[in-house]
């Protein structure tokens, strides 16, 4: 689990002596550098207005991998998001969003036996001491110390080649233990300082191929965070989840997801409900408040 980021001179005129001649060469030069200039200057402007110059910056990225019988949840969708200690089970709730290993199939029964969506929880950019697969990841992905959380470094995301067979794993271990979907936690190592030079385009790859194969494996995928690349993260993925948008004042950035009919699950750590819930509402969010420790407390705000 990561923490909140702590989060662009004048030529003279010509002399009285000079000749008619010469004012016409004078005249005819000046006319022919204004020709060239313009016809430069319409070259390079058609350019870069062009389709292929505005786009040249964009990966070529995989199709999204459709899921029609993945997990789409309804705008209006309560849930519940509990990361630590024993799932209180008591919540009467669409989904449940619980760490993936912290919890066997038998809990993931229980909570389909009383009617609900269960999602895991894998951290997806970073490497956690703690977990069992650990011992796979060798020290060339491991980068700087996630701030505020001991034991966590970032991954580099770069080593596809490294990283695919890890993370196709949790997938599918995700998906044996009869979880109905995914959260991937910090997919936006590209605007912290991970240690390793990451770029929009190498995050995009990234995401892209995480969301593809947890639909691969009949898995509903949700965006967590990321705002910035939500224009080209949208088609890949089914949901939205967000932390304390409303406190930073980013929740615009989600409405994509509301406008292409696709749910926000949205949390605050901070702020009183009055503070966020009635604007929440407005926007169609399933927002509540939580604690940072992600423990069973929680206000939701409709």
């Amino acid at each position: 689990m990561s923490p909140t980021p702590t989060r662009k001179s004048k030529g003279t005129s010509a002399t009285r002596s000079l000749s008619l001649a010469g004012r016409m060469a004078g005249y005819l030069s000046a006319l022919l550098l204004i020709m060239v200039i313009s016809t430069s200057y319409g070259t390079v402007a058609r350019a870069a207005s062009s389709p292929a110059a505005s786009t040249a910056s964009k990966p070529s990225l995989s199709s999204p991998t459709l899921c029609n019988t993945c997990w789409h949840p309804a705008l209006k969708t309560s849930w519940q998001w509990q990361l630590s200690g024993t799932v209180d089970q008591s919540y009467n709730v669409v989904m449940y969003d619980i760490d993936m290993f912290d919890n066997s199939a038998s809990v993931v029964k229980s909570l389909h036996k009383a009617g609900r969506i269960v999602i895991c929880y894998i951290d997806a950019g970073t490497w956690e001491n703690w977990r069992p697969d650990a011992g796979q990841f060798p020290n060339s992905v491991k980068g700087k110390p996630v701030s505020g959380w001991l034991g966590e470094r970032w991954l580099d995301i770069r080593q596809l080649s490294i990283l695919e067979s890890i993370m196709t794993a949790r997938i599918q271990l995700c998906q044996s233990k009869g979880f109905d979907g995914v959260e991937f936690d910090n997919v936006d190592g590209y605007t912290n300082n991970t240690g390793f030079p990451l770029s929009y385009n190498e995050q995009l790859a990234y995401n892209t191929w995480l969301a593809n194969t947890a639909h691969s494996n009949r898995l509903s995928v949700a965006l967590k965070n990321d705002l910035d690349q939500i224009s080209d993260l949208l088609p890949y993925f089914d949901w939205a989840l967000d932390e304390q948008c409303f406190q930073y004042s980013e929740c615009s950035k989600l409405m994509p997801f509301i406008n292409a009919g696709k749910a926000v699950m949205e949390v605050e750590y901070s702020l009183n409900t009055t503070n966020f819930c009635l604007k929440a509402n407005s926007m169609n969010f399933n927002s509540m408040k939580k604690h940072l420790n992600l423990g069973s407390y929680r206000v939701a705000c409709r």
